[in-house]
């Protein structure tokens, strides 16, 4: 069984296009869970009109499935609560020049 860590591990593989830094450093990971062959990641977009809503969660769901083969994958999509820059991690914000 996959643990919480090694998820996260392959999520960080995972880059917003828009801003080039991966979904976990963004802070755009909301939870994990890991249960016996079952993982899902709660997860939201920097904002709802993101042109990569569609995308982003299905590269995540993507790059699980290839990483844990015979554990059934869910992405949820979650706005609340919103997303801010306090979100990111500190070498994000860093990188931004926000702090």
């Amino acid at each position: 069984m996959p643990t919480e860590e090694q998820v996260r591990a392959v999520l960080r593989g995972i880059t917003d296009p828009e801003l080039g830094l991966n979904v976990v450093d963004l802070g755009l990971v909301y939870g994990i869970e890991v249960a016996g062959k079952r993982i899902r990641v709660r997860m939201t977009l920097t904002t709802s009109t993101c042109p990569f809503a569609a995308t982003l969660p299905a590269q995540v769901e993507e790059a699980l499935r290839a990483a844990f083969a015979g554990h059934e994958v869910e992405v949820v999509l979650v706005w609340e609560p919103r997303w801010t820059p306090e979100r990111m991690s500190e070498d994000a914000r860093r990188q931004f020049g926000t702090p």
